[in-house]
C-alpha cells in the first residue's frame, strides 16, 4: 500500500497492460438479471423505433425477431449491426405491444414467441421521442417559520426492485427550499418514490411506495446521497440511505423516536433572506433549520415494498462539530455514497463475490469512509477508513464532491476514488496525491489496453487539472491554475486522435491523453461556474457525456440538449434538443439520471417537465450500424450509475475503452 503524496510528473502513457486494467471474474460476482429491456418510441413521421439490449452471455451475431402483437416483423433474423428494427405501418391510435426473443431454429423455423424475452406497450396516445413516466407529486408543506414549499422531482436512479428483469426507478423529491450546506434556514423533507415503466403490457406507470425521510434529515444535493442495488443477491434491489428519528417507511414504520424535532430554532428563527445574508456579511452566521445534534442511522428498505428492514448507528457520528472545520456543519454534514465489490462473500467457502455499500462522511478535513454488508437480515460494518487514525492522517482534505469506483490495481476488487486519495478494497489507504478538493473527476481507459488513468479538477489555485494513473497515482500531465477549477470533462470526441480527449475550465484547450494540446480554445471567464469553453460563436460543454448518435464517439449533454464537436471545423453543433425539459441543480444542469437504461447500449435521458408531473425517459431514434453490449453489465459503468446521485453528479463512465480507436468489444 502507498500512503504518500505523489508529486512526480509523468511524460508518457505506460505502454503496457499494467496493474490498473480491471480484472474482474464476472462469473463470481453477484449482478442482476437483466432482460431484453425493448423499448418502443413514436417517431415524428409516425413511424416507431424498436431497440432492445444484446447481453453478455448472448452469442455473437445472437440473431433476433420482433414482433408486434404477435406478428413477426423482420423477414430474417437480425443478427449483424445495431439491435433496433422500424415499424414502417404501426396501427394508429391504438396500443400495441411490441416483443423481442432470440432466434432459435426448428428446422428454419422461428419458435413462436409465447413467452417473450422483453416486451413493451406502446400506447396508442404515446407522445413523440420519449416514454412518459406520470408521477404523484408530493403536497406543499410549511416550515415552522411559515414559509411554504412544493417539490420538485430531483436525482432517480434505477434498479430491478421486484426481479423481473426490468429496471423500475427510484426517484428524490426535493422541496423548494432544499439549501446547500452554506447557506441557513428550514427545509421540507426529502421524499423517495418507487415507479415502474410501462413494460410487460401493463400500459403507463405505477408508484410502488413512497418513503419520507422526516425532518431530521436536511434537503440538499450534499445531505442525501443514496444507493439502489441488489445487496443481499436475491435478485431484488434494496434501498440503502441515511435516516433519522421520524423516518416513515412505505408501511408507515417509523425509525427512531417519531416525536424528536432536532432542527436548530434561534433567536434570529424570524428573520428574512435579507437579514440573514446580512448577518452572514457581517460573520454572524444564523443556525435556523440547520441540524447540529440529534441521533443518526443507516437503513436498509426493502426495494419491492418500501418497508425499512434494518437500521444502524450513522458511521461515524457527528460528534463535535468543530472538529471537522466549523461549527455549522457545512464541512460535518458532507455526504458521499457509493456500491462496490469489496471481496464480501455470499457465505463461509463461497466464491460468490457480493455487493457492499459505503456511505461517507467530510471530504475538506476529515474523511471517514465506512462499508456496509446486507445479507438479507442484517447490516453489518465491514470496514470503517478514517483519515483521524495516524496511519491515514495526510489523506484528511483530498475528497471531492464525488467519487468513482473500479478494480484500480487488477486484484479483482473494487478500490474508491475519493477525490485526491483512493482508498483499497480492504478500507486501506492505497495512494494520495495531495491535490486536494474538487467538483468533478473522470475516470479514462487508454485504448491500447484499457488501463484506467483519473482526470481531476482542483479548486485550490494552484493544482489546476491533471490525469494520473488510477492505480498509482503518479501523475501523466498537469495543467496548474490560478483559477478555482470547477470543472472538467474527458470524452472521446476526436477520432483524429487516439484515445480520450480532456478538457476543463482553465486547460487552454483540449488535451490529449498526453497533454499536448489538440486544440485551441478559450478558457471560460468564470470558471468555477462556467460549464463550457468558448470555441468561436459556441461553447464546449464541461458537463456531462453522452453515447447517443450511433457511431462510437460520444456526444455532450448539457441544458437540455445533446451536441457533437466538429473535429474537422472545430465547431459544436446540436444533434437533438428536449424541448419542454426542465434539468436539476442549477448550474450542474443535470438530468435526474443519465444510464443505458433501455434498449440497445446508447444511453437515455430521464428528466421531469416543468411541472414535475411526469419523467420523460428520451431514447435515441438515430440507426446505428453497432452492437455493443448493454453498458449497464460493465461494472464500473454500473455501480457510476448506482452513485450518481451523489454530490455534484457526474456522468456514468465504463471501465474499459468505448471509441473508434478499438473495436474488440462490438458483438
Amino acid at each position: 500500500m502507498k500512503n504518500k503524496a505523489i508529486t512526480t510528473i509523468g511524460l508518457l502513457l505506460s505502454s503496457a497492460a499494467a496493474l490498473s486494467q480491471t480484472n474482474y471474474d464476472y462469473a463470481a460476482l453477484a449482478t442482476e438479471k437483466l432482460n431484453r429491456g425493448v423499448v418502443a418510441v413514436r417517431q415524428d413521421d409516425g413511424r416507431v423505433f424498436v431497440s432492445w439490449r444484446v447481453l453478455r452471455n448472448d452469442e455473437q451475431h445472437q440473431a433476433f425477431d420482433v414482433y408486434r402483437n404477435g406478428k413477426r416483423l423482420n423477414k430474417e433474423g437480425l443478427s449483424r449491426g445495431g439491435t433496433w428494427l422500424i415499424d414502417d405501418a404501426p396501427p394508429a391510435g391504438q396500443d400495441v405491444v411490441y416483443s423481442v426473443k432470440p432466434l432459435v431454429p426448428q428446422g428454419g423455423v422461428t419458435t413462436p414467441p409465447d413467452v417473450p424475452d422483453g416486451q413493451f406497450t406502446l400506447k396508442g396516445d404515446a407522445p413523440v421521442g420519449y416514454v412518459p413516466v406520470p408521477l404523484q407529486k408530493p403536497a406543499d408543506g410549511v416550515t415552522p417559520d411559515g414559509r411554504t414549499y412544493s417539490y420538485s422531482a430531483n436525482d432517480a436512479s434505477v434498479a430491478d426492485v421486484d426481479g423481473d428483469g426490468q429496471y423500475e426507478i427510484i426517484l428524490k423529491w426535493d422541496p423548494s427550499n432544499a439549501h446547500d450546506n452554506a447557506h441557513d434556514g428550514y427545509t421540507g423533507s426529502t421524499i423517495f418514490d418507487c415507479y415502474k415503466i410501462s413494460s410487460g403490457g401493463t400500459p403507463g406507470s405505477q408508484l410502488l411506495w413512497r418513503i419520507d425521510l422526516g425532518k431530521n434529515i436536511r434537503s440538499g444535493a450534499h445531505y442525501v446521497p443514496y444507493i439502489v442495488y441488489d445487496l443481499d443477491g436475491d435478485g431484488r434491489a434494496e434501498l440503502m440511505v441515511k435516516t433519522a428519528d421520524g423516518t416513515r417507511d412505505a408501511l408507515g414504520t417509523v425509525v427512531g423516536d417519531s416525536l424528536a424535532d432536532w432542527r436548530h430554532r434561534g433567536a434570529d428563527a424570524d428573520f428574512g433572506r435579507r437579514d440573514e445574508w446580512s448577518r452572514y456579511n457581517r460573520g454572524q452566521r444564523s443556525m435556523t433549520g440547520r441540524i447540529l445534534t440529534g441521533l443518526e442511522y443507516i437503513s436498509v428498505f426493502d426495494g419491492q415494498t418500501g418497508r425499512v428492514l434494518d437500521t444502524k448507528p450513522y458511521i461515524p457520528e457527528r460528534g463535535r462539530l468543530k472538529d471537522w472545520g466549523d461549527e455549522y456543519a457545512n464541512r460535518s454534514d458532507r455526504y458521499l455514497a457509493a456500491v462496490g465489490y469489496f471481496g464480501a462473500r455470499s457465505g463461509a467457502g463461497s466464491r460468490t463475490i457480493m455487493p457492499s455499500a459505503v456511505f461517507c462522511r467530510g471530504y475538506y478535513t476529515r474523511s471517514v469512509l465506512a462499508a456496509w454488508d446486507w445479507d438479507g437480515k442484517e447490516l453489518k460494518q465491514r470496514w470503517v477508513f478514517d483519515t483521524n487514525l495516524p496511519e491515514w492522517g495526510s489523506y484528511a482534505g483530498q475528497g471531492n464532491h464525488n467519487l468513482r469506483v473500479a478494480d484500480v490495481d487488477g486484484d479483482g476488487l473494487d478500490e474508491i476514488i475519493y477525490g485526491a486519495m483512493t482508498v483499497d478494497h480492504d478500507g486501506r489507504g492505497l495512494y494520495n496525491t495531495g491535490m486536494g478538493h474538487g467538483d468533478a473527476m473522470h475516470l479514462v481507459a487508454d485504448p491500447q489496453t484499457n488501463k484506467l488513468y483519473v482526470w481531476d479538477c482542483h479548486e485550490n489555485r494552484r493544482d489546476g487539472s491533471e490525469l494520473h494513473d488510477a492505480a498509482t497515482g503518479e501523475v501523466v500531465f498537469q495543467v496548474k491554475s490560478q483559477s478555482d477549477v470547477g470543472r472538467c470533462m474527458a470524452a472521446d470526441i476526436d477520432p483524429t486522435n487516439p484515445g480520450v480527449e480532456m478538457w476543463s475550465s482553465d486547460s487552454h484547450g483540449i488535451r490529449t491523453m498526453k497533454g499536448e494540446i489538440l486544440s485551441q480554445v478559450k478558457d471560460a471567464d468564470n470558471p468555477q461556474h462556467d460549464n463550457s469553453l468558448q470555441m468561436g460563436l459556441r461553447r464546449l460543454s464541461i458537463n456531462f457525456g453522452i453515447w447517443w448518435d450511433g457511431d462510437l464517439l460520444r456526444e455532450l449533454l448539457d441544458r437540455a440538449t445533446v451536441s457533437k464537436y466538429d473535429w474537422e471545423q472545430g465547431t459544436i453543433v446540436d444533434v437533438q434538443r428536449f424541448e419542454g425539459a426542465v434539468f436539476n441543480n442549477g448550474t450542474k444542469s443535470n438530468p435526474c439520471l443519465q444510464a443505458d437504461v433501455l434498449g440497445d447500449w446508447r444511453e437515455e435521458v430521464i428528466v421531469r417537465n416543468a411541472e414535475s408531473t411526469e419523467l420523460r425517459i428520451y431514447t435515441s431514434t438515430i440507426p446505428t450500424a453497432h452492437r455493443i453490449n448493454c453498458l449497464m453489465q460493465d461494472i464500473p459503468y454500473r455501480l457510476s450509475v448506482a452513485y450518481q446521485n451523489v454530490g455534484y453528479n457526474q456522468p456514468p463512465e465504463p471501465g474499459f475503452y468505448l471509441g473508434p480507436d478499438r473495436t474488440d468489444y462490438l458483438r
